[in-house]
């Protein structure tokens, strides 16, 4: 063999090895491009399972707060019918007698009316005190239950307890001041059954 065909047997050889060499890096260029990628997706698809994760952890959270509220609203709406239903019972027990007293208070104005009668003799005498024994017995029967008489006269006007039906003009009282009753008024416990009927000093 020549010198000029080894030399140019030797510089085919060459480069076909360094062709091999290019391919090989090549090769494992794009096999490290291709782990590269897998690695990046397996994030991303971490990432993303995190975040999926994520927002069902906040819409539990979000279900979780709003039962608690519906709770908190039955819980205290609940408590709310408890006191009513308690204080309703309360005032029934409290005021049960109030319809049956107002029905008899006219009874209570007629035998006023019949008291303050003058007797003209003694048979008239002892029918009165007959009546007023009465009287007093069912007005403390009365009492018993938490009826009162409402004061008028010489106290200040009090439009839950009193209701004017006239003005007047006295020296003897001070402005707003009861100076005569007309109709007596009642109170049930803390209750107007009915105010007076009164007038008022100017």
């Amino acid at each position: 063999m020549t010198n000029e065909k080894k030399h140019t047997l030797d510089e085919t050889t060459e480069e076909f090895n360094n062709a091999e060499t290019v391919e090989l890096t090549e090769e494992s260029a794009i096999d490290e491009a291709a782990e590269t990628m897998k690695s990046k997706t397996e994030t991303v698809e971490e990432s993303n399972s995190v975040n999926d994760y994520l927002q069902e952890i906040q819409a539990l959270n979000h279900k979780l707060e709003e039962a608690e509220n519906r709770y908190l609203r039955l819980h205290a709406d609940f408590e709310n019918f408890r006191r009513r239903t308690r204080l309703d019972q309360e005032s029934n027990e409290k005021y049960r007698a109030q319809k049956l007293i107002a029905e008899l208070l006219p009874v209570l104005d007629n035998f006023e009316r019949a008291l303050n009668i003058e007797a003209e003799n003694e048979q008239t005498k002892s029918l009165l005190q007959g009546m007023d024994m009465v009287f007093r017995s069912f007005f403390d029967a009365l009492k018993k239950e938490g009826v009162e008489a409402i004061e008028t006269v010489g106290k200040e006007f009090d439009p839950h307890q009193h209701h004017a039906v006239m003005q007047g003009e006295d020296t003897n009282y001070g402005p707003n001041i009861v100076i005569e009753e007309f109709q007596k008024g009642y109170v049930l416990k803390d209750r107007v059954i009915r105010p007076a009927m009164v007038k008022v000093n100017q």
